[in-house]
């Protein structure tokens, strides 16, 4: 995980720089502190997923441009944020019962995106596959294990995960009731 830390930090100043633009341009775009930008881009911190996209967004540049130009690190598969770290969001004072909470955010053109409602049941069985897309999972019931090249890593009801689909993955169901998500796939540019 250190590497990967390094990896954005580095990916995160290279862009800014290229680009002439100072930490406090890119820190006011993405709505955060100076002293945030910094420390990520020296490899000290690393953001929650939803910052990291208002980064990336504040860079104007796209998801999967800005993860391919990363270095692959033998030992980083994927990027989990837990339930307890997503930001609440303030809405109307008349809505009673409604809870808002800020999961993931991007604006994207009309092509390379999809939205998904996956649903695995107990018992699933499949083999790992492959796709063409960096993947965004929210488990919205159940739990599910996501078993990423040879990791594994156990998502519950709340918690997110970002991965490159370009690796082997396959979610299983070791639990008694079903899992049931939302997909968002980030489709890569074949023009790369």
């Amino acid at each position: 995980m250190e590497d990967y830390l390094i990896g954005i930090g580095k990916r995160l100043k290279e862009i800014r720089k290229s680009d002439k633009k100072t930490i406090n341009d890119i820190a006011t775009k993405a709505g955060v502190s100076n002293g945030l930008i910094s420390r990520i881009e020296n490899g000290r911190t690393i953001p929650s997923l939803p910052v990291l996209l208002n980064i990336i967004n504040a860079l104007d540049i796209e998801i999967p441009a800005f993860f391919n130009g990363m270095p692959r690190q033998a030992n980083f598969t994927f990027l989990v944020t837990r339930a307890a770290e997503y930001s609440v969001i303030e809405k109307e004072d008349d809505a009673i019962g409604f809870s808002y909470k800020y999961i993931f955010g991007k604006q994207l053109s009309s092509i390379g995106f999809e939205a998904v409602f996956l649903e695995v049941q107990p018992g699933s069985k499949r083999n790992k596959v492959e796709t063409d897309a960096y993947e965004f999972k929210y488990i919205l019931t159940g739990e599910c294990h996501y078993i990423i090249g040879d990791e594994e890593v156990l998502l519950k009801e709340g918690d997110s995960i970002f991965f490159d689909g370009r690796i082997p993955h396959v979610p299983v169901n070791r639990g008694k009731t079903s899992s049931k998500m939302i997909v968002l796939y980030f489709f890569l540019d074949k023009g790369n």
